[in-house]
Parts: C-alpha cells; structure tokens; sequence
C-alpha cells in the first residue's frame, strides 16, 4: 500500500506522513511548487525523509496561474491567498498522479479548525469537491477521526483507529507529538506563502494590471524596490548588493534590462519598452540610489546615453509599489 502526500515542509504535514508510515504503508511526500512558496527543496526533502517518506517535487507553476491564482471559484483570504481553490488543486493533480504513481490514495497535514479560511469543516468539504475526489481517497489522518470515514479507512487500508481526533488553532498536540516522533526541524506554522502578505499582493495586481504574469516574472517579484513610473514602465532597485545579483539573473527572463550608471551603487532596473520621460526619471532614480554627486551624470540605458542629475529618495518613494 502506498499513499500520496501533500507536503508543505511543516510540522502538521510531517505529523500526518509518520502517522501514516506508522501502519507500514509507504508515503511519497509531493511538494507542489507554485512559485510563491519555499524552494529551498534540499530542507524540504531532509524533512520528509525525517517523517519517513520519499519526496518529490512537482512544479504546477503554469497550470496554477492560468486556472486558480487570478479566478479563484471561492475567493482570497487577507490579501491575495486563494486557499481553498490552492488546496483543491493540489489534491486534484496529487489524485491524477495516483495510478502513475502507483499509489492507493492521497493524504494531507490538515487540521480541523486551525485555519479559519481553508480549515473549517465546511471548507475542507469544499476542497474536496473542488479537487473532484468522487471516490472518496482524500485522508487527513490528524483530524481523521472527526471527519466522514474516508475509503482508506472503509477498506481497512488504513486503521482509522491509530488516526488522530486534532482541532483547532491550539499546536499543543502537534508539538507533543512531535517530540514523540523526535522531530526538531520543521517549517514554522505561519508557512512561507507570499501570496498571504499583503505587500507581495500588490506587487501582483500592479503587475497584472499592465501586463500578463507569467512563471518567469515571479523570481523577481521576490527581489528589490519595485516602482512603476508615471507612463507605465516597471522599475526595481536592489536593497542590497545579494540581492542586486539575484536580480541580474531573475531578469533574463522578463522584459527588464539594466540601467548603467557612472557611480556604484544599487542595481537598477527598468521595462526595455519604456518611454523617454520614464527613462529620464528612472535614471534619475537609480543615481539616487547610488554614491552620486550634485552634478550631472551619465546614464546608459538600452545602448543610449542619457545625462540627468540625481533625484532624491523621497522621490523614490511616490512611485513605489507598497
């Protein structure tokens, strides 16, 4: 027997896997990448061998942008976090790999309760619905004993008895039962979702307001100050010399090119595409991030010299994206 888990790198998708590898069933943990979450997959791979399961990771990138992140069936939580849609995805693609996998059924680290959007009793329901689970394989072993008898358990595959009765937002049993286990590394609760802050959503809908986002432009939505300018060309400026190098290899794939200045300072970026008056003040605002003087410096942008002086940092901050 074999089972399929949806696996997030946290304590309650680790719980759920031991629990299940408990009655010598085997488990291959999936983290499924949105772009949005962790990809740190060597830390997310120690943790699921630690709970004893196999891992793999399974980038739905594309398909998720085009089907759930911008016309999410039951909406967003706080800011641009469509959980109960994200869920349902996942269980949907984990239930499709079943037979590839040549897996029995599908589990999850969910709690009853715990998370007031995707967790209450009726949203569970909903994912399961969404997900198109109609024979009934989705267990969540932590709340298992609280929620309608899945197939797993009917068929005797899974002892529902050796399952757990968790709910609610309370982690005491969690982290008990995690020093049963002899778990000492795990995500923290609050999960690693940017989609969940509210800075990171308006990055987003900026974004799609004046173009299409795409898997290739998400790496830089992670990265630097991001302004757009009184024409509509994008610009983002490194905090950091890190992530100023992190930048200049996100951009390869974007419609973003440097702009080069006389002075050192922070990396500069704008939309290939912009307009003059966008350029000038671009130019004007990466001097002001960089070690300038008062007089006037040159500036090259898409293979044209541009002569401005700098402007400063209040500036800046009219156009950022917050």
């Amino acid at each position: 027997m074999k089972a399929l888990a949806l696996f997030s790198g946290g304590l309650d998708s680790m719980l759920s896997i031991a629990t299940i590898v408990k009655q010598n069933i085997e488990v291959e943990a999936l983290f499924f990448y949105t772009g949005f979450g962790p990809s740190n997959f060597e830390l997310l791979e120690k943790r699921a061998k630690m709970a004893g399961a196999s891992f793999s990771v399974v980038d739905i990138t594309n398909s998720y942008l085009q089907e759930v992140l911008f016309n999410p069936k039951y909406g967003y939580g706080k800011a641009i976090n469509p959980c109960i849609d994200c869920h349902a995805f996942m269980f949907k693609c984990a239930l499709m790999m079943l037979k590839e996998k040549n897996a029995s059924f599908v589990i999850s680290g969910e709690v009853l309760g715990q998370r007031p959007m995707s967790q209450r009793s009726s949203a569970l329901k909903s994912v399961k619905n969404l997900s198109g689970d109609e024979n009934n394989l989705i267990l969540r072993p932590l709340s298992a004993k609280l929620l309608e008898e899945s197939i797993p358990e009917s068929k005797g595959w899974v002892d529902r008895n050796k399952l757990l009765d968790f709910s609610g937002r309370s982690r005491t049993r969690q982290m008990q039962l995690a020093k049963e286990y002899g778990f000492n590394d795990y995500e923290s609760p609050a999960g690693g979702c940017l989609l969940t802050l509210q800075a990171y959503k308006n990055k987003i809908l900026d974004f799609n307001k004046y173009d299409s986002l795409k898997a290739s432009d998400i790496a830089m939505l992670k990265l630097g100050r991001h302004l757009r300018l009184p024409n509509g060309a994008k610009m983002v400026i490194s905090r950091n010399e890190e992530e100023g190098n992190k930048m200049l290899e996100a951009k390869k794939d974007t419609n973003l090119i440097e702009i080069f200045t006389n002075k050192l300072g922070a990396i500069s970026l704008l939309s290939k595409d912009a307009c003059k008056e966008d350029i000038l003040l671009a130019c004007s605002l990466a001097l002001a991030y960089s070690k300038n003087t008062d007089i006037e410096n040159e500036c090259l942008f898409n293979e044209q010299k541009y002569i401005c002086k700098a402007a400063n940092k209040e500036e800046a901050s009219k156009y950022f994206i917050v």
